[in-house]
């Protein structure tokens, strides 16, 4: 099963507009502040639905979820390629939201239910960054074939089409899932109604949020990924704003973004850095156990974690106001690698405190809470973006680091009494 698992992190990653996401928008002439809307879109269908859709699966069947979600992104990439007016994205970004909510957390808790039915759920950790580290490789493969398909064809839209393909291979890779891992086998016969499933979904979120690990974590996982979710894409910009200063590059002053990504230079370039860093990533996925190992607990693992997110930030906003777009990419970059060590550690976290018969559940309100973050995070940090260039104040992207810095702090000065929590759950 571990090989269906890591090939499904393979095909499900290969998202070839992933790398050019971004600059496929700013090349409709779309503000900074209107993709943070596209973006809070998402996640405001991902928040109607992220809850309720780990209910279901793990009252319906975890399989059918993930097949549905699958059918959703398919949906969503079709109307994105083919849309005649960038008006028609907000209706593709609710499709990619469904996709999302019945996706997230589903997988996860497939992957330690069968830990748990084979023995081995002191692995967590390791098998989990392994699988986590396919889909980074997943990634970085998409990241050469999205290059070729735009140099090929000149346009950002049939990568979005391409990306269907791989998905039609998942659904089949997920028929020959064991029944076992739909996670029903507690209760076969109960099929919750509609309003079962809001009332399961509510007495979850009561009790996760009455429990106060998962609070924290929940909080956490809203610091981190949250944030991270809305601002991960700034990476493309960087690196164009980066490859024009470098080769000196003439483009359009009203809309110097969507003029560097006609140029064959910026597509080279975003796709060898995406490249080595999904390479890169998926290689620390595989190391967040020995994090773990190094420091002693998975607590003291995060903590330090949480020290690197911090000094990354403040030098994100230090180098930006001093002009250094390379160290603004370089910082991004980062991050974006360190989050695949973190994402294991948090995941393995949540599964200690949680209910296994309601893991699906779980960490759906973990993802919700991420979601729940970039909703408001994302507009506002491509509005801070678009006022700091119209304003002709200093500097480009330094509201992410400003942003990022405050999460990151929030969190390390609460985090002083976890340990002390393990060890009297311990106890």
């Amino acid at each position: 099963m571990i090989q269906r698992f890591c090939l499904y992190g393979f095909l499900k990653n290969q998202r070839y507009f992933e790398p050019y996401f971004m600059l496929a928008l700013l090349a409709h002439e779309l503000s900074f502040f209107w993709i943070g809307m596209l973006y809070a879109c998402r996640s405001v269908a991902m928040n109607f639905l992220e809850i309720p859709s780990g209910v279901v699966a793990d009252s319906w069947g975890r399989r059918g979820c993930m097949i549905f979600s699958f059918f959703a992104y398919i949906a969503s990439f079709l109307l994105f390629g083919l849309a005649p007016h960038w008006i028609w994205f907000f209706p593709a970004m609710v499709l990619y939201g469904i996709g999302d909510s019945f996706r997230t957390g589903t997988h996860k808790a497939m992957i330690f239910e069968w830990l748990r039915l084979q023995g081995r759920e002191e692995e967590k950790t390791r098998v989990y960054g392994i699988t986590r580290s396919w889909s980074k490789f997943g990634s970085a493969a998409s990241a050469i074939f999205a290059a070729i398909f735009v140099l090929v064809t000149g346009d950002y839209r049939m990568i979005f089409l391409f990306a269907t393909i791989p998905y039609v291979l998942n659904i089949i890779n997920f028929l020959g899932y064991p029944k076992s891992l739909d996670g029903t086998h507690t209760h076969p016969t109960k099929k919750p109604s509609l309003s079962g499933i809001a009332k399961d979904a509510m007495a979850s979120v009561k009790n996760t949020l009455k429990l106060r690990p998962l609070r924290r974590l929940t909080f956490e996982s809203m610091a981190w990924g949250g944030v991270l979710q809305a601002v991960r894409d700034y990476l493309q910009p960087a690196l164009a704003a980066l490859f024009i200063v470098a080769t000196w590059t003439t483009v359009n002053s009203q809309d110097p973004y969507g003029s560097a990504q006609q140029n064959p230079g910026v597509v080279i370039l975003i796709a060898l850095v995406y490249t080595l860093m999904f390479l890169a990533s998926g290689w620390a996925s595989r190391s967040a156990h020995r994090w773990v190992s190094k420091f002693g607990t998975e607590a003291n693992a995060a903590r330090r974690l949480w020290l690197w997110n911090l000094a990354l930030y403040i030098t994100l906003i230090g180098f930006d106001l001093w002009g250094s777009t390379a160290v603004v990419a370089l910082v991004l970059i980062a991050l974006l690698i360190l989050q695949n060590v973190w994402r294991p550690i948090l995941i393995s976290r949540f599964d200690q405190y949680a209910d296994p018969a309601k893991g699906a559940t779980v960490l759906s309100i973990e993802s919700q809470s991420q979601r729940f973050a970039t909703f408001f995070v994302a507009p506002l940090v491509g509005w801070s973006i678009d006022h700091v260039a119209t304003q002709g104040l200093p500097g480009s992207f330094w509201p992410i680091g400003l942003v990022g810095a405050m999460a990151a702090f929030a969190i390390l000065c609460s985090s002083g009494s976890e340990n002390k929590q393990a060890v009297q759950l311990a106890k």
